[in-house]
């Protein structure tokens, strides 16, 4: 690969004022700061929208008053109408994608951490960059708001599939005023994350320090620039999707709504268009989508196992060439998300061919994490059994993949909760595990302190337990039959052996929501209290590790580093210490 090509960004001098230096920010530490402080308030609101939807699974019909109290429309009488239960699950599964699974791998630690690793002072366009997080922000509150306008948030699930989506009011409850805030959001998102996307890619290319070339490059960052590649192809997509609906709802044009269409006996005058292009639309964007959440955490993993194995990276260009090779093939599988919709066999059958070839890069990059570790001097931190969790769930969820890959199988499948167990594993807790992977590896670096181990060890058992119980038997419930967005199950005489299941799910999703909370006190008692870290306290290789924690507002003091090595320089033959600067020289041999 070629070396850097290295172009001087524009430097902004430090802020002086608060408003400047911590809300309108141009510093890329504290934008991706923003943006994991919003991802974890949206998680939070994430989970408290999945305790109500598992309690009334397992308990359906119990009075909860204060949920009258909150939404009297949605739960008359404290019980949770069906209705109310597909709006929570709409919002649950919105959130949870676009605001905590895509901002905080990508836009918080993506952010953060970049421009360290490639030895840049900042992002190549600072502006955009804070625009960006802003944008993301006012499309959170879009959202929200659509639980407290009249009809409430919208039924149509987190896809938001026509003709629901795109009729309004007559469809039913949230279809209204809600679903447009729904459409809104979405597409303002959209803005904001192919504005990202650009300046990570810029970023990536122009602003490598001397001597970083390409296959110097950290693994993190290979995997936050493909990521990046992804979104800007992926969000425009959506971003167009989005527009079409919106003037399907609002200017009575016909991109999704067919012909003929009756609902509440009354005739939908439209000239006739097809919902099933919306679905080629939203999976277009939604497949990639899935490695949008989840190849940085490839890239933390790869980071985090050479680090604390204390040896290099196995077979660093084949992890680097299979996160590409993921990337690529993550754009021509979208089809067996519609092995249900009517198309072709033929179709189906190139659909799962390739679904079945992504296997391959993830496969590689399996091993090499297995390799990484063989015969490594393992430390088990924190930080590692996240890492190490992560390697678990991506696996677990994966295999469920190859019944999926199958449209004969797949038939049977789709709409069960074997679905839902299969993409919360792959794409949710498994990115999950990266991000709590990323946060307690560079926890010290960005507030000079360390997360509390014993309270982070505790956090790692309980929710590696807890993940599987509430995910693994619903696998089973999907090869029972059990089909997933319904409110509950009590009026089905088949299902009626699948409510003790579902009451073990919630308790174990309980006391998995629980260990969360001792992490958000763990986060924010050691911001201020926690252990006082060094420079480097896990003697790790990479440019990051250079600088004072947190670091200065230029990254490097005015002085860009020079790279002579590459990311994983860990128990070196004649080395005096057990781990290498990327800005160390090359040691020089003398002969005799």
């Amino acid at each position: 690969m070629t070396e850097a090509v290295h172009v001087e960004p524009v430097v902004h001098q430090a802020p002086q004022g608060f408003i400047r230096k911590y809300i309108f920010s141009l510093d890329h530490k504290v934008i991706g700061i923003q943006y994991y402080l919003l991802a974890l308030f949206s998680v939070m609101v994430g989970m408290l929208l999945s305790v109500l939807m598992r309690f009334n699974l397992a308990w359906p019909g119990t009075e909860v008053p204060i949920l009258e109290t909150l939404f009297p429309v949605g739960a008359p009488g404290g019980i949770m109408t069906p209705e109310f239960y597909l709006s929570l699950m709409t919002m649950h599964g919105t959130i949870m994608v676009f605001f905590v699974l895509t901002t905080a791998p990508q836009s918080g630690f993506g952010n953060y951490f970049l421009p360290l690793q490639i030895g840049a002072p900042d992002m190549a366009f600072p502006t955009l960059n804070m625009l960006s997080f802003w944008i993301t922000f006012v499309s959170l509150l879009v959202l929200l708001a659509a639980f407290v306008v009249t009809g409430g948030a919208p039924i149509s699930g987190w896809t938001g599939y026509p003709p629901l989506s795109a009729l309004g009011e007559i469809a039913g409850p949230g279809l209204g005023t809600g679903q447009t805030l729904w459409v809104a959001s979405i597409a303002l998102f959209c803005v904001a994350s192919l504005l990202g996307a650009l300046n990570f890619i810029t970023t990536t290319i122009d602003l490598r320090t001397k001597g970083m070339s390409m296959m110097r490059l950290p693994l993190t960052v290979w995997a936050w620039f493909v990521t990046a590649i992804l979104a800007l192809l992926a969000f425009g997509v959506l971003l167009a999707a989005g527009v079409l609906l919106l003037l399907d709802r609002v200017v009575g044009t016909s991109f999704f709504i067919p012909a003929g269409l009756v609902v509440s006996d009354q005739m939908i005058n439209h000239k006739g268009g097809s919902p099933l292009l919306w679905q080629h639309l939203f999976w277009f964007f939604g497949h990639p989508e899935v490695y949008i959440a989840i190849l940085p955490g490839m890239g933390v993993t790869s980071q985090i196992l050479s680090t604390f194995a204390r040896k290099p990276i196995f077979g660093y260009r084949a992890m680097a060439y299979a996160i590409m090779a993921i990337g690529l093939v993550s754009f021509i599988v979208w089809g067996h998300h519609m092995f249900l919709s009517g198309m072709s066999p033929y179709s189906a059958m190139v659909f799962s061919l390739t679904t079945t070839a992504v296997a391959v890069p993830s496969a590689i990059k399996t091993f090499n994490w297995l390799g990484t570790l063989w015969g490594g001097r393992v430390r088990f931190t924190t930080a590692m059994l996240f890492a190490i969790g992560f390697v678990s769930l991506f696996v677990t969820g994966g295999v469920s993949g190859l019944f999926l890959n199958q449209p004969s199988v797949d038939i049977y499948l789709h709409d069960t909760y074997f679905v839902v167990a299969h993409f919360h594993m792959i794409m949710g807790v498994a990115a999950i595990f990266g991000i709590f992977a990323a946060t307690y590896y560079w926890f010290p670096k960005m507030f000079a302190r360390h997360l509390s181990e014993r309270l982070g060890k505790i956090h790692f058992w309980i929710t590696f337990v807890g993940v599987y119980s509430i995910f693994m038997p619903m696998h089973f419930l999907g090869v029972m039959g059990n089909p997933r967005r319904y409110a509950e199950f009590t009026a089905f005489e088949f299902l009626a052996d699948v409510v003790p299941i579902h009451e073990f799910i919630s308790i174990a999703a309980f006391v998995t929501i629980g260990a969360q909370l001792l992490f958000a006190v763990n986060f924010f008692w050691s911001i201020a209290r926690g252990k006082i870290a060094e420079i480097n306290p896990w003697s790790a290789t990479t440019l990051e590790w250079t600088v004072p924690s947190p670091p200065p507002h230029d990254n490097f003091g005015g002085r860009a580093p020079v790279v002579h090595r590459g990311p994983y320089e860990y128990s070196v033959p004649g080395a005096s210490r057990d781990f290498i600067l990327q800005s160390e020289p090359e040691m020089k041999v003398v002969h005799q």
